[in-house]
């Protein structure tokens, strides 16, 4: 993952959310208890504990090196854990595959966004995932839910869904990767350094639609190398440092000071450390 930020505005914060879920079901919709994995003698992830609450976006932060990466691929299948249980909706669950992952509605968009910059975006949307009618592709069916989801995800920068990808900016072709997730049911989208590259405009578009996405009821967990686009868009904060989950909590806990002493070090004064690690 890049560690370059673009140059971006101060957003202002998210106003404080209540993590109580509002009377609701207290059960998070992903849990991670003890999550450790190893590497041979490498101590990638070290009983790491964490919570994503439905409809909250959730930012996973660190320096290079500290896990982020590990951790989203064993959430999305790719590797499995050396120990550790994950709850889905309160019920144990072991993603073996990418696949396992999205038939329980984890979704995650890679940096690459594994798009096809030789097909349009409804061949982009549908791909591997075709829709028929009598033999032949429905191109017709297909091409209106690429419309009507692109609508529900309020993105208006793209002219027509039968361009080809290549020719869209980084912004659109993130928002393509994403509303391809939530077409297909993702009740969990992972995004990993969705506005490394890209210009202000375009970071305040794909901003914009992780705002979206969270009104939705759909959560994120977002990885970012930039501060100002955390405390733009995120609910909670989690810190790794060294393999380990440092500190997480309502982003109203945190400031980038201490965000920032928390990624470098692993300790903060001002923030209260995870209950099982502590750096200082």
């Amino acid at each position: 993952m890049s560690e370059t930020s673009s140059s971006t505005p101060d957003y202002p914060a998210k106003p404080p959310v209540d993590n109580s879920g509002g009377g609701g079901s207290s059960v998070p919709l992903l849990a991670l208890r003890g999550i450790s994995k190893n590497f041979g003698p490498v101590q990638a992830l070290q009983r790491v504990d964490l919570d994503i609450p439905a409809g909250q976006v959730t930012a996973l932060v660190g320096d290079n090196g500290a896990g982020k990466s590990t951790l989203i691929k064993a959430i999305a299948g790719i590797y499995a854990p050396s120990s550790g249980t994950m709850m889905w909706n309160g019920e144990e669950v072991h993603p073996h595959t990418p696949r396992d992952a999205a038939a329980l509605g984890i979704a995650t968009v890679y940096q690459d966004l594994a798009l096809c910059d030789n097909i349009d975006i409804v061949g982009n949307m549908f791909l591997g995932f075709e829709e028929t009618s009598g033999g032949a592709l429905d191109e017709i069916a297909m091409e209106l839910k690429t419309v009507q989801t692109l609508k529900d995800l309020q993105v208006s920068t793209v002219k027509s869904v039968r361009q080809l990808v290549g020719s869209l900016s980084g912004g659109q072709r993130q928002a393509i990767a994403v509303a391809r997730a939530v077409m297909r049911d993702a009740r969990l989208v992972i995004m990993d350094e969705p506005t490394a590259a890209l210009g202000v405009t375009q970071t305040a578009n794909v901003l914009n639609l992780i705002k979206t996405l969270s009104s939705r009821g759909i959560s994120v967990l977002v990885i970012s190398h930039n501060l100002n686009d955390v405390f733009a868009v995120a609910d909670r904060i989690a810190v790794m440092y060294l393999g380990n989950l440092v500190s997480n909590g309502p982003i109203s806990k945190y400031d980038p000071s201490s965000t920032v002493e928390l990624i470098t070090t692993g300790a903060s004064e001002r923030v209260e450390p995870h209950p099982l690690h502590s750096f200082a």
